[in-house]
Order: structure tokens, then sequence, then C-alpha cells
């Protein structure tokens, strides 16, 4: 990223992180990739159950590697062979993990978070189950208000995820653009806000200075 983005992006996520800690998150900067992993790796202690919603973002910053690296009970939700039920099990057990790990479809300068889901499994999860849950987002992530967040997902975020998925079916994927399918394919099928939290530092935002993710 050129270097005055980059400042540029470091400003707005401070902002961002003082109005997140506000509201009782636990919000931090992290400079590049190799400090999230090394942060994770002093919070997450071995044996922990490990769980995760879809994200290229945790693929993309080495965390998938970090849960899948034997040292967690991983919940896999990616197991080759697994028939709905079992998927369904994985999702459920989920709830319980010790650490859940995402990122967000949007996040405001005014400290929300913002996310839709087909399955909603992730949102379920970020909203109440899981004893810790990380969410790490590039600062690309970073919105103005809640207009934007849903404007942002549904004019890009949800368009590039159908056709990561192989989904052909919905407005987004055919079009470029949002059409309020009614696809039985559809993953923006429930919204959640995430505003100020009943548990202080459950939820724990990591942002850092890049493009990551959709």
């Amino acid at each position: 990223m050129d270097l005055a983005l980059t400042e540029f992006a470091q400003k707005k996520i401070a902002t961002a992180i003082k109005a997140l800690n506000a509201n009782r998150f636990d919000a931090r900067f992290v400079a590049n990739r190799e400090e999230l992993l090394k942060l994770l790796n002093e919070l997450v202690p071995e044996r922990a159950v490990v769980a995760n919603g879809g994200s290229i973002t945790l693929e993309e910053t080495g965390v998938m590697d970090f849960i899948r690296s034997g040292k967690f009970q991983y919940l896999d939700r990616y197991r080759e062979g697994m028939d709905d039920e079992e998927r369904r099990d994985i999702f459920l057990r989920s709830l319980g993990a010790d650490w859940y790990f995402t990122s967000s479809n949007a996040i405001t300068m005014d400290g929300q978070l913002f996310n839709i889901d087909g399955n909603s499994n992730r949102v379920a999860a970020i909203a109440y189950g899981p004893r810790n849950v990380v969410v790490v987002a590039g600062a690309n992530k970073l919105v103005q208000n809640l207009a934007d967040a849903e404007s942002r997902v549904k004019g890009r975020s949800a368009g590039a995820n159908c056709l990561r998925l192989k989904i052909q079916t919905t407005g987004c994927s055919i079009t470029g653009k949002c059409t309020d399918c009614k696809s039985p394919e559809r993953i923006c099928c429930n919204t959640l806000i995430s505003s100020f939290q009943h548990v202080p530092g459950r939820v724990k935002v990591f942002l850092l200075p890049e493009i990551l993710g959709y």
C-alpha cells in the first residue's frame, strides 16, 4: 500500500479503535500479520476449543494456519466428507467454543460491527456463545456509518463471496448488483449490528492497515 494511504489508514483505525473501545469491545491496532500471529499465540492457550466463520481475511493473514496448527481443539467446518447434519453439528458446537475467529463485513467509524449472513452461524456466534470472539479486519472494512456498511456489503462483498462460493443464481452474481433476490442460495438472510457490548472485551477487534478480504 502507498505510504500516504497507509498513514491515512492508520489514522482511520485509531479513530475507529477509540469508538470501539468506548462500546466495550477490546479493539487494537496491529501493524502487520506477523504481529497479529504473535498476539494470538500469546492470547490463545493450547488445547483451547477453537472455531471460525468463513473468511478470506483469516486465510490471508495466516490465522487459519494458526488455528489448524494442532495446538488447539479445532472444530473443523471444512472437514471433507461431512454431510449437512455433521456440518450443522459443527456449527452448533462452535457456539460453545473458547475462541471463535472471524472477520467483519464492515466496521463503522463510531464503533459498530455490521455483518450479513446466509446460514447465519457466524452472526450467531458473534452475538452470543463463544467465550472469546476475535474479529480480524483490514482498514478497507472501515466505513462512515451503518448505511455505508450495508451499501458496502450489498454492493461489493456479497457478490464477491457468491462468486467465490460458485453461487450463480443470486442477483448480485448475475448482474453485479444487489437485486434483493429470492434465490434459495441467497447469502444475505440475517443482519447483525454489534453495538455496545454486554460483556466487556468478549469481542476483540484487531485492525490492520492493509486491504484484506472482500
